[in-house]
């Protein structure tokens, strides 16, 4: 892309509203606009990282095993009505109603529309284990939203839900979904801690925040260090291994970590006081198992091997697509703007060309451009005619993980610079060995085999 022909409307001062740096930088930056109290546009910047998140997601979903599906954004009452929560969820479910007096609502969350579909059309447990996701835009009606895309009434969510025989089978589901959101939030270059936490309106006894730690957080988070110290990284696992996916759970999860919810005085100070931590967490994904909590009153069975009916144990597992760009600028900003881990950036590496209209200048970053782009790589190209100063302002703002800079002096010997948003950095080399070292950079970032 070149920054002449793109939709980038980047401000020079913070706008009053903006509270928290991922907010004050997603306006600044040019991704989000605000339509009304906690809901968004999402510009061409914001969305492209948005889909690069949500392209991980899937991409983890399925080597899980797991099933896409896509429900409707717009559920009838009566099945909320069916399973008892219609009057239970509370203000924050938007209900209405059709021309035709049908009462609607807008999803806040889908385990009774998913539940009514696999009751539909499974009756065997031969059928199981089977586990459905979807991503999809939720609504809740916050108090108080706030803090751009951390805290808005509507959210784009990976929201899924395992059907299993077994309390057994449906406890290695979610062992299961905690290894592949560990190796999800890992390639976005995220650590997200998870922590024992409360089932608030979605019910059940067994369930795990994932947060990451940041100042701005809206949970107060109990933790021994240690647990910063765990990594997932490239070990492979077997999905289908009990063994295994229940030793990355005990791994991860032995270890003090809890939300002020389940916070435990008398457990945790059996942490070594050297290790004892208290921070702020930012919640970007949970698991639950809840049984036989929705199965039950929806009648949600199958035939068992004995041939009797038996209701299905049932979990679900959601990541909040949306409030990880906001998670992950927390996480990793300067007072310049963003940095874009590699796994999420929205370009793999500027272009700043610091003399325009130079023939020699031109040729040169238009071969970088063209070099990048054969080999899969996503450049932005700023081919503006603006003082170096300012381009180098919008690349820092914005966050690309790596510049190439390139001017005539430079070209005199034969050299261009390549720059590290996250250290500042920067190093000559000539225009072939920067293609060569940005390409390198990139090759366990891109999409994997699945």
């Amino acid at each position: 892309m070149r920054l002449s022909r793109y939709f980038l409307p980047v401000l020079k001062e913070t706008p009053a509203e903006a509270q928290i740096v991922s907010h004050r930088y997603m306006l600044r930056a040019g991704m989000i606009k605000q339509q009304s109290a906690g809901i968004y546009s999402w510009l061409p910047l914001g969305f492209k990282v948005l889909r690069k998140i949500e392209n991980i997601v899937h991409e983890e979903q399925a080597r899980a095993g797991h099933v896409p599906i896509q429900m409707p954004i717009m559920q009838g009452a009566d099945l909320w009505r069916e399973s008892g929560r219609y009057d239970d969820y509370g203000a924050e479910m938007l209900r209405m109603q059709d021309r035709h007096g049908r009462d609607l609502l807008f999803t806040p969350t889908a385990e009774e529309m998913v539940t009514d579909i696999f009751r539909s059309h499974v009756s065997s447990y031969k059928d199981l284990p089977l586990t459905l996701y979807q991503i999809q835009w939720k609504f809740r009606d916050e108090i108080r939203p706030r803090f751009g895309v951390m805290r808005g009434r509507e959210f784009y969510m990976k929201d899924g839900y395992n059907f299993d025989l077994t309390k057994e089978d449906a406890l290695h589901a979610y062992n299961r979904h905690l290894v592949s959101y560990l190796r999800t939030y890992e390639r976005m270059g995220l650590q997200a801690i998870p922590m024992r936490a409360d089932s608030g309106p979605i019910g059940g006894d067994d369930t795990h925040e994932f947060l990451v730690l940041a100042d701005t957080g809206e949970s107060e988070v109990f933790y021994d260090s240690a647990v910063t110290d765990l990594t997932f990284g490239d070990r492979e696992i077997d999905y289908d291994s009990h063994d295994q996916c229940k030793a990355i759970l005990e791994e991860f999860t032995s270890k003090y970590a809890r939300t002020d919810e389940t916070h435990d005085e008398a457990l945790f100070n059996d942490v070594p006081e050297e290790r004892r931590r208290t921070a702020r967490g930012i919640e970007v994904g949970q698991i639950f198992y809840f049984g036989t909590k929705y199965s039950e009153p929806l009648g949600a069975t199958v035939q068992g091997p004995d041939g009797k009916p038996v209701p299905v144990h049932m979990g679900s597992h959601g990541i909040g697509v949306s409030r990880l760009l906001g998670a992950i600028i927390e996480a990793s900003h300067d007072d310049k703007g963003i940095i874009w881990p590699e796994g999420v950036t929205p370009f793999h590496c500027g272009i700043v060309n610091l003399k325009q209209g130079d023939e020699e200048a031109d040729a040169a970053c238009e071969a970088l451009y063209k070099s990048l782009s054969a080999l899969g790589l996503e450049p932005l190209y700023d081919d503006r005619k603006e003082r170096a100063g300012g381009k180098f302002a919008t690349m820092d703002l914005i966050g690309l993980p790596w510049r190439i800079t390139v001017g005539p002096r430079g070209l005199k010997n034969g050299v261009v610079e390549v720059t590290s948003r996250r250290t500042g950095e920067s190093e000559e080399m000539t225009p072939e060995l920067a293609v060569a070292k940005i390409a390198g950079i990139y090759e366990g970032h891109m999409v994997r085999g699945l």
